[in-house]
């Protein structure tokens, strides 16, 4: 049992197989299976705090703040008051604590909010209504139409006939069309008598949990047989039940143990670049702080030796110390507290502050909306902004990402004639738009209002009963997998596998072949306003490698035919002769296509032979239930039915861009960022598409095609692609070659090879040489390549190239990546990258739900990153410049002081200062320029995308700017400390008083310096915003109220002890010397930046100088309109298939097992006006 939380006993044993029985409790609790409560909150009441302070203790920053601490509580070397650290320290970690419980506080109330949903268990032969959390397994619950899937479960029987049920499961894999499954027969029988249902007592012994979600092996033993289980038969948690009136289901795994849960493990911690370069200079400064310890300590043990040892009478030595050696050492200990400013705790806050302002600005940032699905930006994590502003590479998913993955019949060939485009009366063809006046379809009462198509001609082929139309579209509205829901006589909704085939049943329906029904024996079609029952005799499913679907259907006046689509490569291997001159016409049509980047598919048919497909109907279905070699059999047998077809012509389907997205390639190219697209379509449709977005142009010099078979193959291409672009890079001179020689057990990073000339190209890889190039081998070679291409595109990828192209430039390329897509396939390359962006688009959610940000449409990138991602960069990389600067000023005057105080760790400012220092007297200036700053504003950085390229060079915060930091702040420290005490040594007041004591020094070099800093934060910031302004005098007057209140009579005789600098304030700042020496200070600790910033801007200027420059002589004048991007089409290129379809279905449909219809309608007859039942708001 766990205590409060933590699970204290021995560890649970290794699941090897599971087994249990149907409504068996007190049989399956022996196991001690999870139930099915879920936890995904870390902590509770009584853990909470431990926990908590344990994690935050793992940060060595606190581990070390807590180390400083114990040093001060020690006599002998505490040189500072406790609350100098603590009070920081304290407020760090609750401020973090307090993040971390409401982080937890809505884990828990999501878990709760699940735990407690309700759902009908069978128990002693009735059903009662139970929370999740008390479902156990072997309980047969009841499930109902959109109900979640409430644990792993095993379908025992449903509503529907042969207990089928359908599913959606866009949670699991992002995908939105509904899948089947269908029970046992022997379970299926149980149907709804809760009786027989209560009575069954079957046993399952299955495989363990695991986070397999397309697989599943077990057996159930029931009655004394045994029957094989698989996925088919499994529902997972997740999942929603769809068309379905209700179902039963007995509990495989429960809670943690399902699917679902094993699959969300924890994702790899992702941390920026400056984050490990911070890591990495603290490291550094702890060493520096270390060495100033141990001079410091060396002084003081020579001093005591030389001086102190003979003024014990005056200057006694602490009890314990015997010696100068060990004086020495204790002083190391005492300036480790003391300058141990130099790394602050408020540094971590400030940058989780700073990081959390900018992702609220991507989320409330109006020009990100996506009003059409009421969609935000979000920034789903915020530690990864700055990172934004560096990104070097893209990967990019191509459907749903670049296109919109709304597909539409754009064109067709039917019998050698072309259709789609729109000619004037002088035979010249016109460009398509929203003004074109659209095809009438009134005349079909069931045709889809929103289906549009411009071509008048084919409609009129239609009409006038042309027999290759008729033959074309009957092809459509019959050889498909696609379901048909009619809620209302008339208005159908058809459930398709893939937008594509939906769009081709649509098309169908609107030229009057209307999809209707479907039994598992028949399809009922709807031709010209007459319904037609044609049998389905069989079909002859998709597959990858068959690439093409099949049905064969008997008309109602007795006609066998076979109706085929597929791919133009495989179909026209399976044409009879006398479709050779029709091919050739219909093959310049699909370059046609092809050049537009449409998605074909080419439509085919035979009539059969009524004896011979009685013989093959026999051997088909001893194929069927053969056990062995199946799927070897049926494709012979599929193989030898489809042939000798004749053509009829092809479908044209556009995947449509979205709106901006050549554009956006083209903005984020001349920002020196490298696109690549990871696809899974096909070579011929990747291709287009990329000239389309204008990632491949016609001005390129060359576009090489990778397609080699073999690992010689592909490196031999490789090679020639590299020694086209640059035949220099295979010298044994060439710097890149040395590089890899010399540094290849050392560093990994290759540097990229010089490009001659102004020559561009680019360079496509299919998915299986891609496979070869990712070899250890070959993996250098692919990258050396690719990257001297402006283009590249990889298609036919899974989802696991597309993880390991990714990978493969994090490995060898010291540069930042960024993936985005859009799918539950692109999820792997999100999660690899540096920077995973998810498009919330047609695919589900499951990209959204794995990536760091999300927004709705591919062109928000550009100001993701180009205006939010380098503000962030520029707003991160002046923060920790200043930040060190101001923590190095304000820490070495302690170090100066220790030559002149016998390095006795005595402070120079006054403990009150030190401890607000950090917390209250610089943390809001510099915040409020680390939030709102900003060089150029949005418009200009969209305008000038060159202004990106700092960012990936690395150049705002680097080890060379921190060294100029340490530089700044040690010259300003020495300045703050020898200029005031100059000024103070031996000086009297006006009335003659002395004041050049300890306690007015300290006064004058801590204002001294919260004005310096002030000055400096000034200088450093660019866009002056109101809250600036108060941040900074405020600041300002908080320090001066809180001196002359802390150094006042009323508060040294309340807290004597806490505040000994009774009169200081009054007495120093009243003085004219006193503040002439601040001033003096001030200019000479500004003016070498003031002189070496206008000496840079004159003599060296950066880009962002110019533009500077430019946006000061156009302020007045607006920018000219960005040039929209000519989209390049040319005919010269050829398309072949892609089509996103799924086998299985066809094997579903025509085995029987296929849903009722839910609302009856007519099945034969002509329409009448009361079928015209078409919404008056659809």
């Amino acid at each position: 049992m766990p205590l409060f939380g933590l699970n204290c006993g021995k560890k649970k044993l290794e699941e090897k197989e599971r087994c249990l029985r149907a409504n068996d409790r007190e049989f399956n609790l022996k196991f001690t299976y999870a139930t099915n409560a879920i936890k995904t909150s870390k902590y509770n009441i009584f853990t909470f705090l431990p926990l908590n302070l344990f994690e935050q203790f793992q940060r060595v920053a606190n581990a070390y703040f807590v180390f400083l601490l114990v040093l001060q509580l020690i006599p002998q070397v505490s040189s500072l008051s406790w609350f100098t650290t603590v009070v920081p320290l304290v407020l760090v970690l609750t401020v973090s604590a307090v993040k971390d419980a409401i982080d937890d506080y809505y884990r828990h109330k999501s878990d709760n909010q699940v735990n407690n949903r309700r759902v009908q268990v069978l128990n002693e032969g009735q059903f009662t209504d139970e929370k999740w959390m008390n479902v156990q397994v072997g309980d047969i619950i009841k499930l109902e139409n959109n109900n979640f899937v409430t644990a792993d479960l095993l379908l025992l029987s449903s509503s529907e006939p042969n207990s089928l049920i359908y599913i959606e499961t866009a949670e699991l894999d992002g995908e939105t069309n509904l899948k089947v499954k269908q029970s046992l027969t022997i379970t299926g029988d149980l149907g709804g008598d809760l009786h027989q249902l209560s009575q069954f007592d079957g046993e399952v012994v299955c495989e363990a949990p695991n986070n397999k979600l397309d697989t599943f092996t077990g057996t159930l033993t029931y009655e004394g047989e045994k029957y094989s289980l698989d996925n088919g038969k499994i529902l997972l948690r997740g999942c929603t039940l769809r068309n379905t009136e209700w179902c039963f289901g007995m509990v495989i795994f429960a809670g943690p143990d399902t699917k679902l849960m094993q699959n969300s493990g924890r994702t790899t911690l992702k941390r920026t670049s400056i984050d490990r370069l911070m890591n990495l200079l603290v490291l550094w400064i702890f060493v520096f702080l270390a060495v100033m310890c141990i001079i410091l300590a060396i002084g003081n043990g020579i001093w005591e030796s030389k001086q102190g040892y003979y003024f014990q009478v005056y200057l006694p030595w602490q009890d314990g110390v015997t010696n100068a050696a060990f004086s020495g050492f204790l002083m190391f200990w005492s300036y480790v507290i003391i300058l141990n400013t130099v790394v602050p705790i408020s540094l971590y806050v400030s940058v989780e502050i700073i990081r959390l302002g900018n992702s609220f600005y991507i989320n409330w940032d109006r020009k990100m909306y996506y009003p059409r699905k009421d969609t935000p930006a979000e920034a789903r994590t915020t530690t990864l902004n700055e990172e934004l502003g560096q990104i070097k590479y893209i990967f990019s998913d191509k459907t749903g990402t670049l296109t919109q993955n709304i597909m539409t019949f754009n064109k067709c060939s039917i019998n050698g004639n072309s259709y789609g485009d729109v000619f004037d009366f002088a035979g010249n063809r016109l460009e398509i738009n929203e003004h074109t006046e659209k095809v009438d379809f009134s005349y079909n009462p069931l045709a889809d209002p929103k289906f549009a198509f411009h071509d008048h001609r084919l409609v009129e082929s239609v009409k006038i009963g042309d027999s290759s139309s008729h033959e074309f579209f009957r092809l459509l509205a019959l050889c498909h997998t696609a379901m048909s829901e009619e809620k209302k006589p008339g208005e159908l909704v058809y459930q398709a596998q893939s937008p594509d085939e939906g769009a081709l049943v649509t098309a169908a329906r609107n030229f009057g072949f209307v999809f209707r029904s479907r039994t598992p024996e028949t399809i009922t079609v709807v031709e010209m306003g007459e319904t037609k029952v044609y049998q389905l005799l069989a079909i002859l499913d998709f597959n990858n490698e068959r690439k093409r679907m099949s049905v064969i259907v008997k008309s109602p006046e007795g006609r066998l035919t076979l109706y085929c689509k597929g791919a133009d490569t495989i179909v026209y291997e399976l044409l009879d002769r006398s479709s050779e001159d029709l091919k050739e016409v219909t093959t310049d049509h699909l370059n046609e296509f092809a050049g537009e980047g449409l998605r074909t598919l080419v439509l085919a048919y035979k009539d059969l032979n009524k004896t011979y497909f009685a013989d093959w109907k026999k051997r088909h279905h001893n194929a069927s239930t053969s056990l062995e070699n199946r799927e070897e059999k049926l494709g012979e047998l599929y193989e030898e039915i489809e042939k000798d077809l004749k053509l009829i012509g092809a479908s044209a389907i556009e995947d449509k861009l979205q709106d901006g997205v050549p554009q956006t390639i083209e903005t984020l190219a001349k920002a020196n960022i490298k696109i690549w697209v990871l696809t899974g379509d096909k070579q011929e449709t990747a291709e287009n598409i990329g000239y389309a977005c204008n990632m491949l142009q016609d001005e390129m010099k060359e576009v090489f095609v990778i397609k080699g078979t073999s690992a010689s193959e592909v490196l031999e291409e490789l090679r020639y692609a590299r020694k086209k672009m640059n035949p220099d890079s295979f010298l044994s001179n060439n710097e890149v070659n040395i590089h890899i020689e010399k540094n290849s057990k050392k560093s990994k990073i290759i540097p990229d090879d010089e490009m001659k000339g102004e020559d561009t190209y680019g360079i496509l890889i299919n998915g299986h040489s891609l496979a070869y190039a990712l070899e250890e081998k070959l993996a250098v070679e692919l990258l050396r390549t690719a990257c001297m291409c402006q283009a590249v595109i990889c298609c036919r990828v899974t989802p696991l190239q597309k993880a390991q192209v990714v990978q493969l430039v994090k490995n060898y390329k010291k540069a930042v990546t960024l993936a985005i897509g859009d799918g539950a396939n692109d999820v792997s390359m999100i999660k690899t990258a540096h920077i995973g962006v998810g498009i919330s688009g047609q695919e589900g959610m499951q990209a959204v739900l794995s990536s760091d940000f999300s927004f709705a449409q591919f062109r928000y990138l550009q100001r993701l990153l180009l205006v939010h991602g380098r503000w962030s960069y520029i707003r991160m990389c002046k923060f920790l410049s200043y930040f060190f600067y101001k923590n190095f000023a304000f820490t070495l005057v302690h170090f100066w002081y220790g030559f002149f105080c016998g390095f006795s760790a005595q402070t120079v400012y006054d403990e009150w200062f030190i401890t607000l220092y950090n917390l209250v007297y610089t943390s809001l200036p510099v915040l409020g320029m680390s939030l709102f700053d900003q060089d150029v504003d949005d418009r200009w950085s969209m305008e000038y995308p060159q202004l990106y390229e700092p960012g990936q060079m690395n150049r705002y915060f680097n080890i060379r700017e921190f060294v100029k930091c340490v530089l700044h702040g040690v010259y300003s420290s020495l300045v703050l400390f020898f200029i005031p005490y100059g000024a103070m040594y031996d000086t009297v007041r006006d009335d003659g008083r002395v004041i050049s004591d300890y306690q007015s020094f300290a006064l004058m070099a801590q204002t001294c310096l919260l004005l310096v800093v002030s000055v400096q934060i000034g200088l450093d910031t660019s866009y002056w915003t109101a809250v600036n302004q108060f941040f900074i005098w405020g600041s300002l007057a908080v320090y001066f109220a809180i001196i002359f209140t802390m150094y006042s009579d009323g508060m040294y005789l309340i807290f004597t002890a806490s505040f000994p600098f009774i009169g200081t304030a009054r007495n120093s700042l009243n003085q004219p010397s006193v503040w002439l020496a601040i001033f003096l200070t001030t200019i000479l600790c500004v003016l070498p930046v003031v002189a070496y910033r206008f000496l840079r801007s004159e003599l060296k200027p950066t880009f962002s100088d110019k533009v500077q420059n430019k946006i000061r002589e156009a302020k007045k004048r607006p920018p000219p309109p960005p040039r929209r991007a000519r989209i390049r089409r040319t005919s010269s290129r050829r398309s072949g298939y892609a089509f996103s379809h799924q086998q299985g279905y066809g094997d579903l449909i025509t085995s029987g097992r296929n849903f009722r219809p839910k609302i009856p309608f007519h099945q034969t007859g002509k329409f009448t006006p009361s079928d015209r039942s078409r919404s008056t708001n659809y």
